[in-house]
């Protein structure tokens, strides 16, 4: 896998945004009753685009699990409102940068955000260059658009379809039928219980993640069928993350919905629940009411395929993939590779031509794959085992 996760890339932000008053869009207009925005699945992230005069157009990431909305430097100098009423009240955050340097992203308010027939204006975002996350998901990526940047809509996030449908929240109902779940809504965050046995547990309803479920299993009487491994390195603001997966022996369940022996990634932060799952259903989000409506056409328990992996780790650098993880005891581990080692063909084809989406499916589907590596000015073909992280 990539070692990119836009849920966690903004984490070490949230928890202080959590605290206080998230901000709104100082006025939402939806110049129709039902606006129908068509998406891409990206890497299990939803990826709209809007082009709302002669410049763009924009691909904007929607993050349901983060409490503000993030614009590259070039949205911010074209729409940042410059004038001096807007600079008292917009504060700068210090956040770590993956090297583990403080860095500081500056505070912009916008002018507007156009979404299709949804107008956004007075919007408060940070700044921050989005080229990893380009390179990462093959795709320019100008922004990602916080939760509280919906506050006034529905918002639902129509994976199976492919699109997002924005309505005014005014005396509305959920687009879509389905299990209406009430949520944490304190401090405007889409926290919903989950349960397993008679046991109920928060979890965060996390857009900006593409893994299924991260658990916290603390308190919790949960069992696995293995235990949990170590399992592909991921790279975050904050740093680089090396989760471990297991499949637990429990189904968990999500309202009526079943999550039959899932595969979960252990963490020690605040439960999430990803792109990976949200991926099932159609999700409705009203922050009028404080619930979230879960629709699925499909009544049967979601199963969970193994785990597989390549046992490495890569980031995009230039016309290469660079390793930056290794699973111990993996079939690459036994072949030496080491990080920083660089690749430019898998099956015999250029990296470019390797996307995320691509490369997973490669995995979930062979049994080996040809890696060549740049050993000085050579290029030496290694095949290498996959993994079966977790059965």
């Amino acid at each position: 896998m990539f070692a990119l996760a836009l849920g966690l890339l903004v984490a070490n932000v949230r928890a202080g945004w959590f605290s206080r008053e998230p901000p709104r869009p100082g006025r939402t207009t939806l110049d129709a009753p039902q606006v129908i925005l068509p998406a891409q699945m990206v890497d299990n992230y939803l990826v709209v685009t809007a082009k709302w005069d002669r410049r763009g157009p924009y691909n904007f990431l929607l993050d349901t699990g983060a409490s503000k909305t993030i614009v590259s430097p070039v949205l911010a100098e074209r729409y940042g409102d410059k004038s001096p009423q807007a600079a008292p009240v917009l504060r700068d955050m210090l956040v770590k940068s993956a090297e583990g340097e403080i860095t500081t992203l500056r505070a912009v308010r916008l002018r507007r955000i156009e979404l299709g027939d949804a107008h956004f204006e007075e919007v408060d975002a940070l700044v921050r260059d989005c080229t990893d996350l380009s390179v990462h998901l093959g795709l320019r990526i100008d922004g990602i658009l916080g939760f509280p940047l919906f506050r006034e809509t529905l918002l639902t996030l129509d994976y199976p379809h492919q699109r997002v449908l924005l309505a005014s929240n005014r005396g509305a109902s959920a687009l879509l039928p389905g299990e209406t779940i009430p949520f944490n809504n304190e401090s405007r965050t889409p926290l919903i219980l989950l349960r397993v046995g008679d046991r109920a547990f928060t979890a965060l309803i996390d857009s900006g993640n593409d893994s299924a479920l991260c658990l916290n299993p603390v308190g919790l009487e949960v069992t696995f069928a293995q235990p949990p491994r170590p399992g592909a390195l991921v790279a975050t603001l904050t740093g680089d993350h090396q989760p471990t997966v297991g499949r637990l022996t429990q189904t968990l369940m999500l309202g009526r919905f079943a999550l039959s022996q899932p595969v979960v990634e252990v963490t020690d932060e605040l439960t999430r629940i990803g792109g990976a799952m949200l991926r099932h259903f159609s999700v409705t989000f009203d922050q009028e009411h404080n619930r979230v409506t879960f629709y699925r056409e499909k009544t049967e328990p979601i199963q969970f395929p193994p785990r597989r992996s390549s046992g490495l780790s890569f980031t995009k650098v230039g016309a290469y993939w660079r390793v930056v993880g290794v699973i111990p005891g993996s079939h690459a581990a036994e072949l030496k590779i080491e990080i920083g080692d660089l690749v430019t063909r898998i099956n015999g084809e250029p990296v470019e031509r390797w996307g995320p989406e691509r490369f997973g499916t490669l995995v979930k589907q062979s049994s080996d794959i040809a890696f060549t590596f740049l050993v000085g000015r050579r290029e030496v073909e290694t095949r290498v085992n996959v993994l079966v992280l977790v059965p």
